[in-house]
């Protein structure tokens, strides 16, 4: 019978999760759910347009559409360069539709990456570059929904795993707030400024450390990160 009533000695009461252990299965259901996939560069060509999509969904959906146009051919610009460049790798997180990605490149050892640093580059950043142990995420992209949040930890962390990597590096323009929140929040570090010559004046230059020995290296980082964050 379908009906309720109480239990019966020795019948197993049905539980009722809480507000918060409810969230927290859905997140668990939700991230079962997602698949994530290694995509080459030929693949993430022949994606570009549903990854454009993506982005669009991912930031205010109050922009206006001219903008929105704009910034969507922005995104397929810079999506084009990096493809392009040697040693690009995405990973996809897919459901019945694709629901975030992370992307990006290795450093090159000579350093070309961090010009325009604003400082001297801490020691264990330049070892690590030298050795050719730093990933550069350019692009991490999910739709706006908080559970959706998890999902962009899971492909950056499968992508820097999968190139067995010691760090990851990414430039973050000082006005993406949601952007550097999010990050930091994962347990990326800021370094500081960075200036470049092309787009916005200056970028906020964040890593986040790979296993326990990197994490040593570069623990004084923390301290660092907490005192230059901007108000």
């Amino acid at each position: 019978m379908c009906g309720e009533g109480p239990a019966r000695p020795g019948q197993e009461q049905p539980h009722e999760p809480h507000a918060g252990e409810s969230s927290a299965l859905d997140t668990l259901n939700a991230l079962d759910a997602v698949r994530l996939r290694r995509v080459n560069r030929w693949l993430a060509q022949d994606l570009c347009e549903q990854l454009a999509d993506l982005y669009v969904d991912s930031r205010e959906t109050s922009a206006a559409e001219a903008y929105r146009s704009r910034s969507r051919q922005d995104f397929l610009n810079r999506l084009t360069g990096d493809i392009r460049r040697s040693g690009f790798a995405m990973v996809i997180a897919e459901t019945d539709h694709l629901a975030g990605c992370a992307f990006g490149f290795p450093v090159a050892s000579d350093g070309s990456w961090w010009l325009g640093f604003d400082g001297a580059l801490p020691q264990g950043i330049e070892q690590l570059t030298a050795s050719g142990g730093v990933f550069a995420i350019t692009g991490i992209l999910v739709r706006p929904h908080p559970r959706d949040q998890d999902v962009a930890r899971h492909v950056q962390e499968r992508l820097l795993s999968g190139h067995q990597a010691s760090l990851g590096a990414t430039l973050v323009d000082p006005g993406d707030h949601l952007t550097l929140a999010s990050l930091r929040s994962w347990g990326w570090l800021d370094l500081g400024e960075v200036w470049r010559p092309t787009g916005p004046t200056m970028f906020r230059a964040l890593v986040f450390p790979l296993g326990e020995r990197t994490t040593a290296r570069l623990e004084s980082l923390a301290h660092d990160a907490w005192t230059r964050r901007p108000g």
